[in-house]
């Protein structure tokens, strides 16, 4: 099954209505993704993955923030040395996914998974869907509930 089918499944078994969206161009950055779809940089959740002393992480993160590792680490209970980003062979194994397209649902394997505090401010977010030129919407609390995420200030102030 493509990763994208999978993705479209993972939000039917969650009860999500969003559909997974497939473009001609690229939606691996953030900014490629907000300009495809039509919405603000910060509807756009970045799925970032980390090992936090061996145990997987997700952090979504709005668009328009950056990851402070210092709070996500603390957050989770680590050293912020502790706290790595996966490497490609880590995400793909632990997620089912590639890099650039990891999507926040349909993990073979389980994780923590802490939500940027930021994305509170959109009624709906779009992520990843399983592709670099694939993404889905979804209504942020939705979203947020049937994945099981922690809330949490783990992004830099805005410049």
């Amino acid at each position: 099954m493509e990763a994208t089918e999978h993705v479209q499944r993972s939000l039917e078994a969650l009860g999500l209505p969003g559909q997974v969206r497939i473009f001609d161009e690229s939606t691996h950055t953030a900014q490629e993704a907000a300009n495809a779809v039509g919405c603000e940089l910060g509807q756009i959740v970045k799925t970032l993955f980390f090992m936090a002393e061996g145990r997987p992480t997700m952090a979504l993160v709005a668009g328009d923030r950056q990851v402070d590792t210092g709070a996500l680490a603390a957050l989770v209970g680590v050293g912020r040395k502790k706290l790595k980003m996966g490497s490609p062979e880590e995400v793909l194994d632990i997620t089912g996914y590639r890099v650039g397209g990891v999507a926040p649902v349909g993990w073979p394997k389980p994780c923590d998974i802490v939500v940027d505090d930021s994305l509170e401010r959109f009624d709906e977010i779009w992520a990843a869907a399983g592709d670099s030129n694939a993404v889905f919407p979804a209504r942020t609390e939705d979203l947020v509930r049937a994945i099981n995420g922690q809330w949490g200030a783990i992004v830099k102030a805005p410049a």
